[in-house]
C-alpha cells in the first residue's frame, strides 16, 4: 500500500450532534483524543482527509442550523468535503468519483455514529471495491434503546459492530495500528 491510494474519511463529526436529544457527552473526550490523533497522522503521512457532513430535515443537521461544522475541540483541514443526507457517505455525494480520480482503494474509516453512517459507510465501500480499515475508538455513538426497552451502551453498539464487520467488509484496527500501516507504506 502506499499513501497515494489511501484516504481517512472523517464522517459527521459535526456540531450538529450536540443539539440531539440522544448526545451524550461521556465519551466524547476520548473520541476526540483518537480522532484527533488519526487526522495528525494522515495530515503526516499525506493522505488525503475527506470530510463528510450530514444534512438534512432535522432541525439540528439542517444547513440553516449553523452546527454544519467541525465538532467543537477537532481540528480538521481536510483536503476535499462532501455532504450527505443519507446514512452511506457514498450516496449522492461524488465521493466515489472523487476517490477514484485520485486513485484510492483504500479507506480508512472514522467519525460519528459507529453503527449508523461509519459502518454502512464501510459496508458500501467495501461492496464497491475499497479495502476498508475501521477504526472503532476513533468512531463515536450512543447508547440506544431496544423495542423491548433493553438499553444498549456505546459500547455494546461498538462491540456489535466490530463483529458484523471484521473479516467481511473491514479490518478493525486501533488509531495506533492504523497510522503504523501508513509509517510502513512509505
Amino acid at each position: 500500500m502506499s499513501h497515494s491510494n489511501t484516504a481517512l474519511l472523517v464522517i459527521d463529526a459535526q456540531e450538529s450532534f450536540r443539539h440531539a436529544p440522544y448526545f451524550d457527552e461521556k465519551t466524547l473526550p476520548a473520541y476526540l483524543s483518537a480522532q484527533q490523533k488519526l487526522i495528525d497522522g494522515a495530515k503526516a503521512a499525506q493522505i488525503p482527509v475527506v470530510q463528510i457532513f450530514h444534512v438534512d430535515g432535522d432541525r439540528a443537521f439542517g444547513e440553516d442550523s449553523g452546527f454544519i461544522r467541525a465538532i467543537e475541540g477537532l481540528a480538521i483541514d481536510p483536503s476535499v468535503t462532501f455532504r450527505k443526507n443519507r446514512h452511506s457517505a457514498f450516496v449522492g455525494t461524488g465521493l466515489d468519483v472523487w476517490l477514484t480520480s485520485h486513485g484510492i482503494n483504500r479507506l480508512i474509516v472514522s467519525g460519528i455514529r459507529t453503527e449508523q453512517c461509519c459502518e454502512t459507510t464501510t459496508r458500501q465501500g467495501s461492496d464497491m471495491g475499497y479495502s476498508v480499515d475501521f477504526v472503532t475508538e476513533a468512531t463515536l455513538t450512543f447508547p440506544m434503546t431496544h423495542a423491548s426497552g433493553k438499553v444498549f451502551s456505546a459500547e455494546d453498539i461498538a462491540t456489535r459492530t466490530e463483529l458484523v464487520l471484521a473479516g467481511r467488509f473491514a479490518r478493525i484496527v486501533t488509531v495506533d495500528e492504523a497510522l503504523k500501516t501508513l509509517e510502513n507504506a512509505g
